[in-house]
């Protein structure tokens, strides 16, 4: 077997999300950065879409013209395909290469003609984000063939790593034009098991029953399915984040996957020194936004509690939180104690609340009209989480118990209200609830634990079967509750969530302190010096596939 560890000359890694703050795969990459530079020093070199300018630079990312200087200066691209070489301004500080693959679109039904042709990848039925994604991930392709041309690395151990459907297309690209180099290929989560959830079908009752390239042609999901695919089968690992995924890859794609959990990087976390003032920060901004929209004093106990990720209503869970949070209203009875629950889930927002910013500037607060949400949107009447509030009579009238905001904006640290990061407000919070109904791993619940916050999780998340294999089921114990999901017993979870929520902080409530210890632990069991090995595990597969079929 090839140690991939000692024995490895070059990994590129390709997504969507290097230096590009979209969702899950960001924290995944940006958190493992670190912990790959330890094992791999400066020869691993992520690529990702240069979607920035000069009048709107990356926050990621530091250019550099002296790293694969030569290169750099020698590089030739099709019409004038574009690139920038610099480091990822996270942990660990890896290799980055930013491209420009607007150019490329010329080359579009060329590039598919040849991948009907070689790997029977259906580009027919594309739409949405199907172009970009392609053109994006063939540009990379042609990043690692030009690099690796250049540095004359045939007959070295170089290996090809690329995540998620929307990079398919550079795989089978090195497939194609540079045999000699390994791919490894991660799906998050499977394009027609996201869609099958999606669109309110029931994916784990029936699972067995499924036919992947059926439901794609059903739902028509034919090209991202089709790509997704082959990139599995040509793949010489194929990976994925759990096991309930790779029992979904197996079904779907056919082909059964190695799985690589994903860990967290503790750097993100504060220093025990500073925890506390952190979290008393992060504390007074959340109930100064909920002071001056409601109209309420709020006391320093009041309980702060809440859900984020993609804004996927049902998937991630967002209806049973807030009918979770709608009968707590009514349970909860402890005047002394009031709740405040926030669904910091970006919408299609479209500025902050300009009468908000100026209510946050008073030292007293009377309360706002439309007390429920913390910017405005482009779009109030489709907006689900709105809609469910309000259809829900959660206007936060003063004489309630519990209070739900929505912040439908990206917490970046400068979104004009609460000017913090999601990670800055995490340690202020006082429990998190991701009641996912499809959940490949689960980084939400994982970020919560690593800052101490207790979470409640399903047993459909591949983060809540971890938990459930390494670790009793209580708070007390690992800082987690898992709960049972299934197809049907929608009703019986939002009851389960509230009962928790109340059994947490009643006054006979279990040792919270304890809990949020137990938390960190756990969190530091997921820490990528853990998990990494099973990466290591991939690569060597790669590359000892690659060797057989070299044979």
């Amino acid at each position: 077997m090839v140690n991939s560890e000692s024995k490895l000359d070059l990994l590129f890694e390709t997504s969507w999300e290097v230096c590009n703050k979209v969702g899950g795969i960001y924290a995944v990459l940006s958190t493992k950065a670190k912990t790959l530079q330890k094992l791999y020093k400066d020869k691993i070199v992520f690529i990702g879409p240069d979607l920035w300018s000069a009048e709107n630079p990356s926050p990621y990312f530091k250019e550099s013209k002296s790293l694969l200087k030569d290169w750099q200066k020698n590089a030739v691209f099709p019409d004038g395909m574009k690139v920038r070489v610099g480091r990822w301004d996270i942990p660990g500080k890896p290799i980055v290469i930013l491209v420009d693959f607007k150019s490329l679109f010329t080359y579009k039904d060329i590039l598919y003609a040849e991948m009907w042709n070689r790997f029977s990848v259906d580009s027919l039925h594309a739409y949405g984000d199907y172009d970009e994604s392609c053109m994006f991930a063939y540009a990379s392709a042609l990043v690692i063939e030009s690099i690796y041309r250049y540095e004359g690395l045939s007959g070295k151990n170089v290996i090809a790593h690329f995540d998620e459907w929307t990079t398919g297309m550079g795989l089978l690209y090195v497939k194609a034009y540079l045999p000699e180099v390994a791919t490894v290929f991660t799906t998050h989560a499977t394009s027609i098991g996201r869609s099958i959830c999606g669109n309110g079908k029931p994916l784990y009752d029936y699972m067995q029953g499924y036919n992947g390239d059926q439901m794609a042609a059903e739902l028509n999901m034919q090209s991202k399915h089709s790509l997704e695919k082959a990139a599995a089968w040509n793949a010489d690992s194929f990976t994925t984040v759990s096991e309930v995924t790779a029992r979904e890859c197996e079904q779907l794609l056919c082909r059964r996957s190695l799985v690589t959990p994903n860990g967290f990087e503790q750097n993100f976390v504060p220093a025990k020194k500073d925890y506390d003032a952190k979290r008393q920060e992060a504390r007074e901004r959340m109930l100064t936004v909920a002071s001056s929209l409601i109209g309420e004093k709020f006391g320093e106990d009041t309980i702060l509690i809440a859900t984020s990720g993609r804004h996927e209503f049902r998937n991630k869970g967002l209806d049973a939180f807030l009918d979770a949070a709608n009968i707590l209203r009514t349970k909860w009875t402890n005047r002394k104690r009031k709740i405040v629950c926030f669904v910091m889930v970006p919408g299609w927002v479209d500025e902050a609340r300009k009468d908000l910013q100026a209510e946050m500037k008073k030292k007293r607060h009377a309360g706002m009209e439309n007390a429920i949400i913390t910017h405005t949107l482009h779009n109030y009447s489709q907006d689900n989480v709105y809609g469910k509030m309000n259809y829900l009579g959660m206007h936060n009238a003063h004489n309630e118990n519990v209070y739900v905001i929505y912040v439908p904006s990206y917490l970046n640290g400068d979104d004009g209200i609460f000017n913090m990061s999601y990670y800055e407000l995490i340690p202020g919070l006082d429990c998190t609830v991701f009641a996912s109904y499809y959940e490949p791993w689960g980084y939400t619940p994982l970020e919560s634990v690593a800052f101490g916050v207790p979470t409640i999780t399903t047993d459909l998340a591949g983060f809540g079967q971890w938990v459930l294999a390494d670790f009793d089921n209580a708070f007390e114990v690992c800082g987690v509750k898992v709960l049972h999901r299934t197809d049907s017993n929608y009703s019986e979870l939002v009851d389960q969530i509230a009962y928790n929520v109340y059994a947490l902080f009643s006054d006979s409530a279990i040792d919270i302190a304890k809990v949020r210890n137990a938390a960190m632990a756990t969190s530091k069991a997921a820490s990528w010096d853990n998990f990494d090995p099973k990466y290591v595990e991939a690569y060597d597969q790669a590359l000892e596939n690659l060797h057989k079929c070299g044979k």
